[in-house]
């Protein structure tokens, strides 16, 4: 008795999902709704700081939109989330943080063989031009000229404040001087991501003054301005995956019902690719 013979692998050009076998990713979402009930603290990732990212954002993003050995740029790498998912999936990563803390923090949660390897780590400004040059650097280190997945998880403004240093989105003077640095790192991040790829932004929205300040559209417009063309837009509960800061569920409750809003539950992961011939 004979077996059939094997299909040849039938990937996207952008992951490494055979689409022979689709019916077997049952792990991987493609619906725009995502329900999490707590943070993957697996695998050294922790709920140590504010305004981090769930691993399965980094998860879920890295399976649709890369390959094994493939390189993700972070542009506001915080806590190490992406960085930690890259190493975990067999992915490489350059990652950028401005906090010289932070960056020290997060080369500790790197294995010693992956750092400035697979897992390179910089201190900067992701709006100045000279970090994009030093990105373009180490991104031939790794002998690559370009990123082939960009992710983007900016301070969502002043909800909270991350530093004392004026170059810190959450330190912005206005609401429109953070949408202009942003759409600055936007930018620098449009010219260092491969042609065809994608680029995953995780932002909210916020309350100023009991306006609802749609910040998730005012950076999807951004990220338009800066070449992207929009994709998808995935909703996430945030309901006990965040960080606690100090609000208390009941007093929020009478608030949204004195005065009119809701309270947040999600946020948004907003799919953008870069077109193929880079225009």
């Amino acid at each position: 008795m004979t077996s059939e013979p094997q299909k040849p692998l039938k990937t996207p050009p952008y992951s490494d999902i055979d689409l022979n076998r689709w019916r077997e990713y049952d792990h991987v979402l493609t619906d725009s709704l995502w329900l999490m009930e707590s943070r993957d603290r697996t695998g050294g990732h922790q709920l140590d700081y504010h305004g981090n990212f769930i691993p399965q954002i980094a998860a879920q993003t890295y399976l649709r939109y890369t390959k094994e050995n493939d390189i993700i740029l972070d542009l506001f790498l915080g806590s190490g989330t992406s960085a930690i998912e890259a190493a975990r999936l067999k992915r490489r990563l350059v990652g950028v943080e401005l906090k010289p803390d932070l960056v020290e923090y997060v080369r500790d949660k790197i294995s010693p063989t992956l750092l400035d390897d697979r897992i390179h780590i910089l201190q900067g400004d992701s709006t100045n031009e000279e970090t994009a040059t030093r990105v373009r650097k180490t991104l031939a280190s790794m002998d690559a000229e370009h990123a082939q997945l960009l992710v983007l998880h900016p301070p969502y403004h002043d909800i909270i404040s991350f530093s004392d240093d004026p170059a810190d989105l959450s330190n912005s003077s206005n609401l429109e001087n953070f949408l202009n640095l942003f759409e600055t790192v936007a930018r620098h991040g449009f010219g260092l991501l491969e042609p065809g790829r994608f680029a995953a932004l995780v932002i909210g929205d916020k309350y100023t003054k009991g306006e609802l300040i749609p910040l998730g559209f005012y950076c999807l417009e951004r990220m338009q301005r800066a070449g992207f063309r929009t994709k998808a837009i995935v909703v996430k509960n945030i309901t006990g995956n965040e960080r606690g800061k100090g609000q208390d569920s009941n007093l929020w409750r009478y608030r949204a019902l004195t005065w009119g809003f809701y309270i947040f539950k999600h946020e948004y992961i907003i799919i953008f690719q870069k077109p193929a011939n880079g225009a």
